[in-house]
């Protein structure tokens, strides 16, 4: 209570003399550095958006401009032709004012009349450019002086410092395909994978479709993409991530670990501290647009769109689908620890707290004995089962009292952190050259995955994990942003991570300045039904988690110098021994989700390459033919890889084949209309799901000086019931990264033994090259 004593500004008491009044200064000024911090947000918001209103023009080339102008008018030059004159004699306000100030105005509102002109002369020119994406075609080798030029031009007209938002109105919309190209590509994609009387079959569903539904739906798609900002993204969010009823733990998040041949701390409160510290600078380089936008090539912009919801975002359950709320601000953190929930302040009298306060708020949670209360401990479970009885015991025993008080804390939260009372570790002695034991990676991996099913809060946008041992990981909500946007930050976190540093016994640097307020007890009153409810919840989430084989491969025999040397793309070369591994283990190719980016796009998020190809099950089938020689399976391999790269770059350019059709199918149930051809494309199990994680987005951390701090990436759960998701990153030069998951019930699939087959593939393709030198 005596928190919540020292919260009160003001008192008063009726007495005989009258009413005495007693004022908390302390307090008053904590309201008042809130409220100013508050309102310096505000302004600092509309500032950035009058900024990236008129990119890339600057404030500053408006006075430049008001400058010449004014300066010509006074030197006797006119280059307004006459329109300053005509604004002096018939504007009223100008023409009945002074002759300096009617000059003035004049000069004033012509100036920002250019200026304007010239921003939208800028943007629109810059928004055509980046039309192009012929540069993505060209092969291999010196760029061309097509693209030199083209690229030249982008830098001019896009702009010097931009702010993370700055591109936003200069990004093109993407474009809806003919439905005949997608239909063509699509039918191209299954071939390898269909016998001549399936594909006969589906060669006939498909033209009769172009025929007849087909282009109706298309003129559907094309009034939306003239309406909309974008023709695909609202609707893959609120189908594909909002409207399933099904479990997100496993099923839809993801996660990410920790850069495993590193241990700055074994301290948890210190880590802790350390990590949510970068985070919260990161927030506010994101609350103040000054994180440098992602430019490929130093040159060409992603859509940051993504980027807005990354803190203060929570999934909240609904009966037939969920929604996502997102909240400005927040000055505190959720905290789970040993079954008992906590509200965590960051912010005191208007500062951020340092490292080593944060680190005293923590130990406090970690010292504290208090038991859980009836229900609590497993409470979390809710966000990890079915989606309607979460929604439905929301409504009947959150909506009030103190479970809703509670429950605000945590879906206010700028993130959850989880505090788990056990270690994950990494079996290896530091040097990038040895094999190691991945049983406890396996287990690390599992622990962000999805812990104990009901102690990371899977509604949130990400919940941060600090092992006993000061390890850390991450699980995060799937449908607010992908992966490169929550790679980003863990990117930036662990890189300010090591630039705070420890003291020599592993503590934060630094001494308090002031105590830190004290962490809130969170209190719930949960009735005996409400936690059969949890229960029942967990039952599901633990038939799910125990469903889970996953396996996590370090491989270091070679990594991305020794594929460059073979001129192959990176990962071309990774998704080429994928489909050797699998075809190896089950016997047959399938249909394989490789996901890539469309933020060329505004509102872009991803599309779908598919990686098994006509060349790449030719390439496949020639490692394992004795007929074949090394020279031949390395053409063949570079014609699959070139395939595949053209079918990546259709992709980040809007000529993928499987959003296409998803519009269209959501079109179809629009208008009450069924297509054979449309239910039977998106039935097809996609029994291989792979994504690769990107690194290096930033600038902070050198991995050529310091290899030993590469991230281990993250991964997903198994999208099939019978299939495989791998996750892979190329972690540096040496070092690549697989995590591997796939379903204990399932007789076919085996983690391991894919895991063993994808080395056994890396290795026998790098021999193949070896052999021919």
């Amino acid at each position: 209570m005596a928190e919540a004593h020292s919260a009160v500004a003001f008192s008063f008491s009726v007495t005989p003399e009258g009413i005495d009044v007693n004022l908390n200064h302390e307090a008053l000024k904590a309201v008042w550095k809130s409220g100013v911090r508050s309102w310096k947000k505000r302004i600092g918001r509309a500032k950035n958006q009058f900024k990236n209103g008129v990119y890339p023009a600057t404030p500053m080339s408006w006075l430049f401009i008001a400058t010449i102008v004014l300066g010509t008018q006074l030197a006797g030059y006119d280059i307004s032709f006459g329109l300053i004159g005509w604004m002096q004699t018939h504007i009223p306000w100008i023409r009945d004012g002074s002759a300096v100030m009617s000059l003035y105005s004049s000069c004033v509102i012509f100036s920002t009349l250019l200026w304007v002109a010239k921003a939208n002369l800028m943007k629109y020119t810059l928004k055509m450019l980046l039309h192009y994406h012929g540069w993505m075609y060209e092969p291999r080798g010196p760029m061309t002086t097509r693209t030199k030029i083209w690229m030249g031009l982008v830098k001019l007209f896009g702009g010097r410092k931009p702010l993370l938002m700055s591109y936003q109105s200069a990004l093109p919309k993407i474009s809806v395909p003919r439905v005949s190209d997608t239909i063509d590509r699509y039918l191209k994609s299954v071939r390898p994978l269909m016998d001549d009387e399936k594909y006969k079959r589906m060669e006939g569903l498909a033209k009769d479709f172009l025929k007849t539904l087909g282009p109706k739906l298309n003129r559907y798609l094309h009034l939306k993409s003239w309406w909309s900002t974008n023709y695909i993204s609202d609707w893959w969010e609120e189908y594909v991530y909002l409207s399933g009823r099904s479990p997100i733990m496993v099923n839809s998040n993801f996660y990410g670990i920790d850069a495993v041949l590193v241990h700055p701390t074994n301290i948890q409160a210190a880590r802790a501290a350390n990590i949510i510290h970068a985070m919260l600078l990161y927030r506010r380089e994101l609350d103040t647009e000054q994180l440098n936008p992602i430019l490929l090539s130093n040159t060409i912009p992603l859509c940051s769109n993504q980027y807005e919801r990354q803190f203060q975002t929570t999934r909240i359950p609904g009966i037939e689908k969920d929604k996502l709320v997102y909240m400005k601000d927040s000055q505190h953190i959720a905290v789970y620890c040993r079954g008992r929930y906590f509200k965590m302040y960051i912010y005191k009298q208007g500062r951020l707290l340092k490292p080593c306060e944060l680190e005293v708020s923590i130990q406090k949670i970690l010292d504290d004995q208090s038991e859980p209360a009836p229900g609590e401990e497993h409470l979390a479970a809710l966000t990890a089962g079915d989606r309607v009885p979460w929604a439905k015991a929301r409504t009947e025993y959150f909506s009030k009292g103190k479970n809703k008080a509670s429950l605000d804390a945590i879906e206010k939260a700028a993130f959850f952190l989880s505090l788990d009372d056990e270690a994950q570790d990494f079996d290896a002695d530091g040097s990038l050259d040895t094999q190691c034991d991945s049983t406890k990676m396996d287990k690390f991996g599992r622990s962000m995955l999805h812990g104990k099913g009901y102690d990371r809060w899977f509604d949130k946008s990400f919940t941060l994990v600090v092992l006993s041992n000061g390890r850390i990981g991450f699980n995060a909500e799937h449908s607010w942003a992908d992966a490169p946007v929550m790679g980003h930050l863990w990117e930036v976190s662990t890189a300010d991570d090591r630039s705070l540093g420890y003291t020599e016994d592993g503590h934060t640097k630094g001494e308090p300045e002031m105590p830190p307020p004290n962490p809130i007890r969170l209190e719930w009153e949960l009735p005996k039904p409400c936690i059969a409810v949890i229960e029942n919840s967990l039952e599901v989430a633990k038939q799910l988690l125990n469903d889970v084989d996953l396996h996590i491969i370090m491989h270091n025999s070679y990594g991305k110098g020794f594929m460059k040397t073979c001129k192959v793309s990176p990962d071309a070369y990774l998704q080429l021994a994928l489909q050797l591994a699998y075809y190896r283990t089950a016997k047959k190719f399938c249909l394989t989700y490789e996901s890539s980016m469309t933020r060329l796009y505004k509102e872009g998020r991803t599309e779908t390459v598919r990686s098994c190809t006509i060349e790449s099950c030719e390439f496949v089938r020639s490692m394992d033919d004795p007929a074949k020689s090394d020279t031949d399976r390395i053409k063949l391999m570079k014609a699959a890889a070139e395939m595949h790269q053209k079918g990546y770059r259709d992709a980040m350019t809007g000529k993928g084949i499987d959003r296409h059709l998803f519009c269209m199918y959501v079109v179809s149930k629009y208008l009450g209309t069924d297509s054979p051809f449309l239910s039977e494309v998106l039935s097809e199990p996609w029994r291989l799901s792979t994504s690769q994680t990107p690194h290096q987005q930033t600038n902070k951390l050198d991995l050529v000086k310091h290899p030993e701090h590469i991230s281990a990436g993250g991964g997903f759960g198994p999208v099939a019931d019978d299939g495989y998701g791998v996750s892979y990153i190329v972690a540096g030069e040496d070092v690549i990264f697989f995590h591997v998951s796939c379903k204990v019930s399932c007789p076919t699939t085996d983690s391991k033994k894919f895991g063993r087959s994808i080395n056994q593939a890396m290795q026998d393709i790098k021999s193949m090259f070896c052999n021919t030198r």
